[in-house]
């Protein structure tokens, strides 16, 4: 989903991963996933330069969800030590923590940080179609239903 990084926006995303997540039969991974994207939408809000404008994609393939975030400043994160008494400055940590594994990377128009969580163990054992061995509609089915407002979009899903 394409949106602008603003404070009222983030709960939205929060709540659309939470339904595909859910959708998905994934509920176990909704509060990382949800935590997740939530920092990296504030660092959007907080750091990104010249526009908020980003995009919001999660796909499972096999074993793992992954969630990234994609903006159009190509400035790349860094994890940084917070001091105790400091309000912020942790976003990229809780990443590392709560995640398999994490990352960002250039591209060309900007960057995208992304974070995956294992998945496996949580694959419906009836399999079919898709990478997941999910036999229900895709994302696209589930933006589709979710309504126009939703702007979910799938990457490397089936």
């Amino acid at each position: 989903m394409e949106l602008q990084a603003l404070p009222a926006r983030i709960g939205q995303v929060r709540r659309i991963v939470s339904a595909q997540l859910r959708y998905w039969r994934l509920d176990p991974l909704i509060d990382p996933a949800a935590l997740g994207v939530t920092e990296l939408l504030a660092n959007v809000h907080r750091h990104a330069r010249p526009s908020k404008q980003c995009t919001v994609q999660l796909w499972v393939l096999l074993d793992q969800l992954t969630v990234s975030v994609h903006d159009r400043d190509p400035r790349l994160p860094r994890i940084r030590a917070a001091d105790t008494w400091e309000t912020c400055g942790r976003g990229l940590a809780l990443i590392a923590s709560l995640s398999e594994s994490w990352g960002v990377r250039p591209d060309g128009s900007g960057k995208v940080v992304w974070f995956t969580l294992p998945a496996l163990h949580l694959v419906p054992e009836k399999a079919g179609p898709c990478a997941i061995g999910w036999d229900g509609p895709l994302l696209e089915d589930a933006a589709a239903a979710a309504g126009p407002r939703a702007g979910v979009r799938s990457a490397g899903v089936g």
